[in-house]
C-alpha cells in the first residue's frame, strides 16, 4: 500500500490526459534518463540537486515526482516540495513501474526545441477547424502542457517558423502533417509513441471529420459540426482553441470511458 505521499501507477494512469492531471516532474539522474529518454505524458525534466531553486515554479499545482525506482530522489524532492507548501506525491515504483505497467511514454527524440521558458512553440495556419485544434489538444494534454501555438496566414507559416524558432504543423511539405490518408493528429500519435485504445479511437473520429470521410466513425459528423460551429463563433483563433480543448476533452473521455453507455428518454411503465 502506498504511503500518503505516494501515488500508484494505476491511479496516475486515470489522471493522465485530463484537465485534472497533476504536473509530472522527472528527476531521474542523467545516466538513467539517457538509458531510456522517454517521459511520462506532459512531464518536465528537473535536476533534483537544485530543487530549492525551482520548487517555487510549481506553487499552486499538484505535482507527481518521478525518479527511476520511486526511492530516494523522488521521495527527497517530494519532501522538499511539501516543505515549500506545494502539493506533491511520489510515483510508487518510479519510472520503472510505469514502464513495466505499459504506461504511455512520450518519445522525446521527436520533441521540438524548447524556448527560454521551457516551452515548445508551434505554428500553423489561421482559422483552424479540426486537425489544427486536435493537434494542440494532444500536445497540451500529453506532450507539453505549456506549449505555445501561433496561428498565422498560410503563406507566412514557413517564415514565422524560421524567424521565431517555431515548429510548423498541418501544412504541406513539413514533418508534422498529413501522410497519405492519415491526418496530422495520426502523425503525432505515431511519432510521439502515444498509441493507445482511447487515442486511436479518437484519431479515427478526427480523421473522418478532417478528411471528409464521415463513414469512418459515427461520431465524426458530430465532431465536424461542432468544429465548424466553433469556427463561426470565434474570430479569435486562440479563443476558439480554448473552447476546442474542452470539446476534445469531452470526446477523449467518451473514447476512454463511455463508449458502451447509451442514453434514451425513459418511456415509463407500459400500460397494462
Amino acid at each position: 500500500m502506498p504511503s500518503n505521499t505516494e501515488i500508484t501507477t494505476s491511479q496516475l494512469t486515470r489522471l493522465v490526459g485530463l484537465t485534472s492531471a497533476p504536473t509530472i516532474v522527472d528527476v531521474r539522474t542523467p545516466e538513467d534518463y539517457e538509458a531510456d529518454p522517454r517521459l511520462l505524458p506532459g512531464t518536465q525534466r528537473r535536476d533534483f540537486r537544485s530543487v530549492a531553486t525551482w520548487a517555487a515554479d510549481f506553487a499552486g499545482r499538484n505535482v507527481v515526482v518521478v525518479c527511476q525506482k520511486g526511492l530516494k530522489l523522488s521521495q527527497g524532492v517530494t519532501a522538499w516540495l511539501l516543505h515549500e507548501g506545494i502539493r506533491a506525491e511520489t510515483l510508487e515504483g518510479g519510472f520503472e513501474a510505469w514502464r513495466d505497467a505499459g504506461g504511455l511514454l512520450v518519445e522525446t527524440g521527436r520533441l521540438p526545441p524548447r524556448d527560454a521558458a521551457g516551452r515548445t512553440v508551434w505554428v500553423t495556419r489561421a482559422r483552424p477547424k479540426v486537425d489544427r485544434i486536435a493537434c494542440p489538444w494532444l500536445i497540451r494534454r500529453f506532450v507539453d502542457p505549456g506549449a505555445v501555438f501561433l496561428f498565422v496566414t498560410a503563406a507566412e507559416v514557413p517564415a514565422v517558423a524560421d524567424r521565431f524558432q517555431a515548429t510548423p504543423f498541418d501544412i504541406d511539405g513539413v514533418f508534422w502533417s498529413h501522410r497519405g490518408e492519415r491526418c496530422t493528429f495520426d502523425t503525432m500519435i505515431e511519432e510521439f509513441g502515444l498509441a493507445s485504445e482511447p487515442l486511436d479511437r479518437l484519431a479515427t473520429i478526427v480523421r473522418g471529420a478532417d478528411t471528409a470521410r464521415l463513414d469512418l466513425a459515427p461520431q465524426a459528423a458530430g465532431l465536424l459540426a461542432a468544429s465548424l460551429g466553433l469556427s463561426r463563433m470565434y474570430r479569435d483563433d486562440l479563443g476558439q482553441l480554448a473552447a476546442g480543448l474542452a470539446l476534445y476533452d469531452a470526446f477523449y473521455r467518451w473514447c476512454r470511458d463511455a463508449t458502451e453507455e447509451t442514453h434514451n428518454w425513459p418511456s415509463g411503465p407500459k400500460p397494462a
